[in-house]
């Protein structure tokens, strides 16, 4: 899970783990924290395993 600011660094990192070979896994959440947004999006690392 990775969470932050709604930001350029965020954003960088998220397509740097998916570079690494992660995945997306569901929707990301958003909320306010009274001064910023604040963002979160699950990775989820592949399995071995033929799905």
């Amino acid at each position: 899970m990775l969470t932050g600011p709604d930001d350029e660094a965020f954003c960088r990192r998220v397509s740097q783990a998916l570079d690494l070979g992660f995945r997306l896994h569901g929707s990301p959440a958003v909320t306010f924290n009274g001064e910023r947004v604040i963002v979160a999006q699950a990775l989820t690392w592949p399995s071995s395993a033929k799905e």
